[in-house]
């Protein structure tokens, strides 16, 4: 009588494994990379709330604001520790987010800033790439 493979031989199995392995070594580094940059976006959305309360008070009184003279609220969560808003002149003031450490490389109070400009139609926002701690892979695109 003949007898029948069964099975997968012990070298198949461990091919197996070994490209299991190399893609989770490839795909873990990557997801977590991800993971940190939607958090960043969580704060982003902070930093959006308070350009806004920024820009309506350059509006109606033709100056920037200070922290207390803009209404905003620095309420902290898991992943925003602080937003701060600073008036450098009449015309320049910023914006800043400070993240908790959410993983990887970044540390606790990583700051994202930024910088409005003033003028006769209202205000322009820029991201501040050089001022900001956090670092460039985790920050939003316009932000590098």
């Amino acid at each position: 009588m003949k007898k029948l493979q069964q099975g997968f031989t012990l070298i198949e199995l461990m091919i197996v494994v070994a490209i299991i392995g190399i893609l989770a070594a490839i795909a873990i580094p990557a997801y977590q990379d991800y993971t940190i940059r939607a958090k960043v976006t969580e704060g982003v959305g902070f930093a959006a709330a308070a350009k806004t309360a920024v820009s309506e008070y350059y509006l109606s009184n033709n100056s920037m604001p200070t922290m207390a003279q803009s209404g905003v609220t620095t309420a902290a969560t898991n992943i925003v520790n602080s937003v701060a808003v600073a008036a450098t002149s009449t015309q320049i003031g910023t914006v800043t987010v400070a993240f908790a450490a959410l993983g990887g490389s970044t540390a606790n109070n990583d700051t994202l800033i930024f910088t409005g400009n003033g003028g006769a139609t209202g205000v322009s926002w820029t991201c501040s790439a050089a001022a900001a701690t956090l670092d460039n892979k985790y920050r939003p695109a316009n932000c590098r």
